[in-house]
């Protein structure tokens, strides 16, 4: 273990046992992973966007003939033995249904790794739709609901693995526009609906600022709760929307550590935690596997934000207090559901 591993590794545990689970949801909490229900409360450091692998041929193509498990496995098992060492517990992987989501992969991974590992539910609408499959233009916003409620209820297709929480994605307003395209509000109004029947967190990809407020919203029009409500890739949207989605009662996950120059990211953390600490989330979306490239093409490891990004918090002056937050307890309480384990 290097200098900085082990200064990334004894920080958060310190952290942990100075602040003990304070902050984090109730001893019924759970998270439920792959391999089944986990206490939020050890879920411990939490990387809340990331990807083991995706296949970007499109929703009409897509299948599970198109990659190898044992090949995914091998190539990706080695990235999350590295953050594991780095004092890493819990990842959720944000690949979706169409893109590459497989939950036989995800297990197999949580197994040999001992990291907890949710996957999700939920359609994305980014990328001008591409990824969105054709029943889900007929359908109404209840019936994608539905779907999604039974994946919950039964597993996903023939593996008996639930998923931890909903995963959608819209794509930017565009031009004049100050509505969302209809597939994406009805996706969108889809998850609100799914999260009141399982209380399920929603995390939403989005293509801008403005798209990000304007889910935020529809998310809430549907009378599901805010705090179930995940905006992603916030680090391009700007403080005042940033700020105004926390107020909503919904989470800013900057997680796209690591894209950005680092006193960027420094700066937009230390501005938004000095009144919304307890609505921030932080991950990289990275790993990426790509179906269809040979070896799964360049694929970018997990390690920055141990390795470079908390340290330079650190160094800014953020307490371990605050990353123990953003680290911990944030993540258990954006996803934990309620039940006797």
């Amino acid at each position: 273990m290097n200098r900085r591993t082990f200064l990334c590794k004894t920080g958060l545990l310190a952290a942990a046992s100075a602040i003990g689970t304070h902050g984090v949801s109730g001893p019924k909490s759970y998270v439920q992973t792959v391999l089944g229900p986990v206490a939020a409360s050890s879920l411990g450091f939490t990387l809340v966007h990331e990807h083991i692998m995706c296949d970007f041929i499109g929703a009409d193509q897509t299948g599970r003939q198109r990659w190898d498990v044992e090949a995914v496995v091998k190539r990706m098992l080695p990235l999350l033995i590295q953050i594991k060492d780095r004092g890493v517990k819990s990842f959720f992987d944000c690949t979706p249904a169409f893109i590459g989501r497989d939950p036989r992969v995800l297990k197999r991974l949580a197994e040999a790794s001992g990291i907890h590992i949710a996957t999700n539910t939920g359609y994305y609408g980014g990328a001008d739709d591409k990824f969105v499959p054709k029943q889900a233009y007929s359908e109404t916003a209840s019936q994608l609901a539905d779907r999604w409620v039974r994946e919950w209820e039964e597993g996903i297709e023939d593996t008996g693995v639930k998923p931890g929480f909903i995963k959608i994605g819209v794509d930017e307003i565009k031009k004049d526009a100050v509505a969302l395209s209809p597939i994406d509000d009805k996706i969108v109004r889809a998850s609100a609906q799914a999260s009141r029947r399982t209380g399920l967190a929603v995390t939403c990809h989005t293509g801008g600022g403005a798209a990000g407020l304007r889910a935020t919203k529809s998310f809430i029009e549907e009378k599901a709760n805010p705090a179930r409500f995940i905006v992603a890739h916030s680090d391009g949207h700007g403080l005042p929307i940033n700020q105004q989605v926390a107020e909503l009662g919904s989470w800013v996950s900057f997680d796209g550590i690591s894209r950005r120059p680092l006193d960027e990211h420094v700066r937009l953390v230390g501005e938004m935690t000095k009144r919304h600490a307890d609505h921030v989330l932080l991950s990289q979306d990275n790993g990426w596997y790509s179906v269809g490239q040979e070896d799964g093409g360049e694929i970018r490891d997990y390690n920055y934000i141990c390795d470079v990004f908390l340290p330079a918090l650190r160094k800014a002056g953020s307490s371990e207090a605050l990353i123990q937050k953003l680290t911990v307890q944030n993540p258990a309480n954006a996803f934990a559901l309620q039940r006797d384990l």
